[in-house]
């Protein structure tokens, strides 16, 4: 299967390179050429257009930082859209291509364009990824799937070679509504760190011993074995930003916002982003959004031991579809 992958960001550029590694056949684009140069001395080819990406591939990826770019890489001059119309018109023969849509993008905005890429005679599925860029880089990480089932199945030899754990969540648009869903709950999960590690600080505890007492007891989570070690460092590199942090939670107040629910703590979140952005800039690495405590209290956040960057220390293993229990 050719793989067509655009978008070759901290996380694209992981997901692809597990697919060079896992031997698919792959082309790849993105806005700044030199990002694709390792891909394209380890093998990949090089599309100089979407539309020439989708007239090739068998199945086309967008991992990209927003759904206004997504749209334009789908539906310009010489989009995506295009062409999947130009390969579906020209009559060859064999199964639909395939769009994917890694990026973390609206539920509804994906839906919108998942509709246009079936009028182009193409199937349609969001597949956002989730588990930090540690895990991408080492194909580990786990990656939601919302489409048909037919559609899932094609699908699924090219997700499980860059991911472990391969979730189908339903129909399209489901992937994304649980993605941010779940980035909610990790950037809940930072602020409520940070304001563990100042007050324990603060307390007279050592922060060592902090951070070991969190990861053995019922305080423990994902959040805390990743970012807080690069807190405690001091780096705050997680690879991931304050603007994407501010994205996710808007995308996470658009869903409850349309299905009615009154948020409490989600408008909290996002004056503290909003306020931590607007001190620190909007490319900062996200968990320095302990800074803002930092500087109220005068306390640093910093420990000895820790590393500057979060590596993933497991093997690869072949990705697998995880079974959904039903009692």
């Amino acid at each position: 299967m050719r793989v067509g992958f655009i978008g070759l960001g901290n996380v694209g550029s992981k997901l692809a390179g597990s697919l060079l590694r896992n031997r698919f056949d792959l082309v790849a684009r993105d806005l700044d050429r030199s990002a694709a140069a390792a891909l394209e001395a380890a093998g990949a080819g090089w599309a100089d257009s979407p539309a020439e990406m989708a007239e090739a591939a068998d199945m086309v990826i967008t991992c990209l930082p927003s759904p206004a770019a997504s749209a334009a890489v789908m539906e310009g001059d010489d989009g995506i859209l295009a062409g999947l119309a130009a390969r579906t018109g020209s009559a060859r023969g064999g199964e639909a291509p395939i769009w994917a849509e890694m990026s973390t993008t609206d539920e509804a905005e994906v839906r919108r364009l998942a509709a246009l890429v079936a009028e182009a005679g193409a199937a349609a599925l969001d597949c956002p990824v989730s588990g930090g860029c540690h895990r991408a880089a080492t194909g580990n990480i786990s990656i939601f799937a919302g489409c048909d089932r037919p559609t899932f199945e094609r699908a699924l030899p090219v997700l499980s070679a860059m991911g472990r754990n391969i979730l189908h969540t339903g129909p399209v648009g489901s992937a994304s509504v649980l993605k941010v869903v779940t980035n909610y709950l990790a950037t809940a999960n930072l602020v409520s760190l940070g304001e563990a590690l100042v007050t324990s600080k603060l307390a007279g505890i050592d922060l060592n011993t902090a951070y070991e007492a969190i990861r053995i007891s019922s305080g423990n989570s994902f959040v805390h074995e990743t970012e807080s070690q690069v807190i405690l460092n001091g780096s705050r590199d997680i690879n991931f930003t304050m603007d994407l942090v501010q994205k996710d939670l808007s995308l996470f107040a658009a869903v409850a916002e349309r299905v009615g629910v009154p948020l409490e703590l989600a408008p909290v979140l996002i004056d503290v982003f909003n306020d931590a952005a607007a001190r620190y800039g909007a490319r900062e690495w996200s968990p320095n959004v302990v800074r803002r405590l930092e500087e109220a209290t005068g306390a640093a956040v910093l420990a000895p031991g820790f590393p500057a960057e979060i590596l993933d220390s497991e093997p690869e293993v072949p990705g697998a579809e995880v079974v959904v229990g039903r009692g």
